[in-house]
């Protein structure tokens, strides 16, 4: 059921790959309540990805980038702003790559110069998206940005690796944006830490399976899909919540509020009994 809570409401949408990737469906959503938006990727994305279907499906425009590199992203913003006659309302950053996980790469024994990429890619990228809207004028007031989070920003989960240092810097990149953006225009910067999902890129971290096995296991709700995070999403763009920003937003299933949950331990308990046989 759509509610036309971004009818009118211009955005751009980083990251979206295929109908896995949580910005997909958090694209598809913001279509269905009456929003307008733009698409980026990397041309390789772009190339082997399905970005050119969901643009289709939306009437949307995709601007290759490469969310690295401050010229590409000037392009993409001042395209969307052309685009749209108008600055844009909201802003959605789901970008995260770790050549160290790729490469199986223990936290340990990092290759340092794969760490960088991994900062500058899934984290320094949202800085100098924001540096360049910011520069470029071109978020409405009262504009809303979301960036992808995980609760390794906080905590530390098994084979997550440096990715969990570039969600930690995400977070804070987050709150001091959030407070220059805030103070200076109304814009409001949040980041959603969403439940372990199958993405694309998600599926390439290791022990994934069993990771959302324990997470669904721990979270009195289960773990929050895609889909559900989309919908988190399309109100954080909305102006339901106006006053919402410099927040990471736990949509885990209760699962960051948790200590051992009943199935949790009786899981547990098996493993015990089954290795003392």
């Amino acid at each position: 059921m759509a509610y036309n809570l971004l009818k009118g409401k211009t955005g751009i949408i980083f990251g979206a790959l295929d109908e896995k990737s949580i910005a997909w469906n958090i694209a598809t959503k913001c279509y269905e309540e009456g929003a307008r938006f733009t698409l980026s990727n990397t041309s390789s994305a772009i190339r082997f990805g399905q970005l050119e279907e969901l643009a289709r499906k939306c009437s949307a425009e995709i601007i290759p980038a490469d969310a690295t590199s401050e010229e590409d992203l000037t392009k993409v913003f001042e395209r969307s702003v052309e685009i749209f006659d108008g600055k844009v309302d909201f802003v959605l950053h789901s970008i995260g790559m770790s050549l160290n996980v790729r490469k199986k790469r223990v936290y340990n024994d990092l290759d340092y110069n794969y760490f960088k990429k991994t900062l500058d890619i899934s984290a320094m990228s949202f800085h100098k998206m924001l540096q360049v809207a910011n520069k470029l004028d071109a978020i409405n007031d009262w504009g809303s940005v979301v960036a992808l989070s995980y609760i390794a920003a906080q905590r530390t989960l098994y084979a997550y690796n440096d990715m969990a240092d570039a969600k930690a810097l995400l977070e804070s990149i987050a709150r001091s944006f959030g407070y220059i953006y805030g103070r200076e225009r109304k814009i409001r910067i949040n980041t959603i830490s969403q439940s372990p999902t199958l993405t694309t890129a998600g599926s390439g971290v290791k022990v994934m399976g069993g990771l959302m096995d324990f997470t669904d296991r721990m979270s009195p709700l289960g773990n929050a899909s895609a889909e559900e995070c989309a919908n988190y999403c399309i109100t954080l763009f909305s102006d339901l919540t106006r006053k919402v920003t410099m927040q990471n937003l736990f949509h885990d299933g209760g699962f960051s509020g948790m200590g051992m949950s009943l199935k949790a331990m009786t899981m547990y308990n098996k493993a015990i009994d089954s290795d003392c046989d």
